[in-house]
């Protein structure tokens, strides 16, 4: 069947949640005319393309625009290549180092909360979601960042760059090499607590990257590793908005924040759908996928699929298991994931300590409209509403 969907507009639709459903239940696989895509939305045919990286590979890129960097990302690289990245940057997300963070990211979220006017509005994204991540990633890095909102707007560039933008994604990318470069001499005389002096200084047995290589895991840390967990914070701040039931209950009980976060990740995931391309010709969900054929995930469907969650709409912070792709699955699997984690965790159990009774302005908020990412430009939010 062939039907014109298109994630690029999904992403911005107030509730995509039905399609996604129709999808799910009459067409979970459909060619999309509009993208020269097929589309896959149940939960076991994406985690078939996901679990089967040799016949469904990344190096033809992720996004339906088939973009790809100019350096080699872990996101973009295929099998033996990806191991030996991914080898390399083994220990750079160590449960060990992820705790020592806590200290960290729980200051530099009271010092965002401790400068927002509590009687006054102000945008959530600007003011809280995208300068937490950024300062946490920069502080791990070891990179001073005093770029930083123009770092911001050539990510953007990346993220949501559609098929007609490749001259401003080349500049972009440009930009933010040319940042780390700058930064490599300094850690290479003077290595410190980071880790970039990590990754030029590795331990015994441990691969070391190549200056391309390193430039290429710094430029994807710092995009995706601080865009998606700034959209994580926008979709579960409009989550906890649109059910105060739940969100007197975290307050009362922060403990149960954890879990809560699992259940934002998998309602709203900041990655609504990734592609890979096939290697060779084969058949899914009873179509024929001819070899050369991109197929994307439709995540944001199949983390509501029934026949794996028992009640998939409603919240439920105790869900065990709770299987959902909003990290991807398999060989590339987020590397930051349990980075990303934590600071929703701690970000959101600040904030709810805080103004527990915030308040958004719908009339006002304004959606991304990209192929990869959902969340929000901007999020009117006042803290202490009157």
């Amino acid at each position: 069947m062939s039907i014109d969907f298109d994630p690029h507009i999904q992403s911005s639709r107030e509730d995509p949640y039905p399609l996604f459903r129709e999808l799910r239940e009459k067409h979970p696989i459909v060619y999309s005319e509009a993208r020269d895509m097929w589309v896959v939305s149940r939960y076991a045919d994406v985690r078939t393309v996901l679990c089967d990286a040799e016949l469904f590979v990344s190096g033809r890129g992720t996004v339906p625009t088939g973009f790809t960097s100019q350096k080699p990302m872990l996101i973009t690289q295929d099998e033996p290549y990806h191991t030996h990245l991914r080898g390399a940057l083994h220990g750079a997300f160590t449960p060990r180092r992820v705790r020592l963070l806590e200290p960290l990211i729980r200051r530099v979220t009271r010092e965002l909360l401790d400068a927002m006017d509590p009687k006054a509005e102000c945008d959530f994204m600007s003011a809280f979601a995208d300068p937490l991540p950024v300062a946490i990633v920069t502080d791990i890095l070891g990179l001073g960042f005093e770029d930083r909102d123009e770092f911001r707007s050539h990510a953007d560039v990346l993220i949501h760059a559609s098929s007609n933008a490749i001259e401003s994604v080349d500049e972009a990318q440009e930009w933010i090499y040319d940042y780390v470069k700058r930064i490599l001499p300094e850690r290479e005389k003077a290595p410190g607590d980071d880790l970039l002096s990590a990754l030029l200084n590795p331990a015994e047995g441990v691969p070391k990257l190549t200056p391309d290589e390193l430039l290429g895991f710094c430029s994807i840390l710092l995009i995706a590793g601080t865009e998606t967990t700034a959209n994580g914070f926008g979709n579960a701040v409009y989550v906890l908005h649109s059910h105060p039931d739940l969100r007197r209950q975290l307050v009362q009980d922060p403990s149960r924040m954890k879990g809560a976060v699992e259940e934002f990740l998998r309602l709203e995931s900041p990655v609504p759908g990734l592609s890979r391309v096939a290697s060779r010709d084969t058949e899914l969900a009873g179509e024929k996928i001819e070899k050369g054929s991109r197929v994307h995930m439709l995540f944001a469907a199949a983390n509501r699929d029934e026949a794996i969650f028992a009640d998939p709409e409603t919240i439920v912070p105790e869900r065990s298991p709770n299987s959902h792709f909003a990290f991807g699955f398999g060989v590339h699997y987020c590397l930051a994931s349990s980075l990303a984690r934590l600071e929703l965790q701690i970000g959101l159990q600040e904030i709810l300590a805080r103004f527990p009774d915030f308040e958004l302005v719908p009339e006002r908020w304004q959606r991304i409209e990209s192929d990869a990412a959902r969340g929000f430009v901007s999020l009117p939010f006042r803290p202490n509403p009157l």
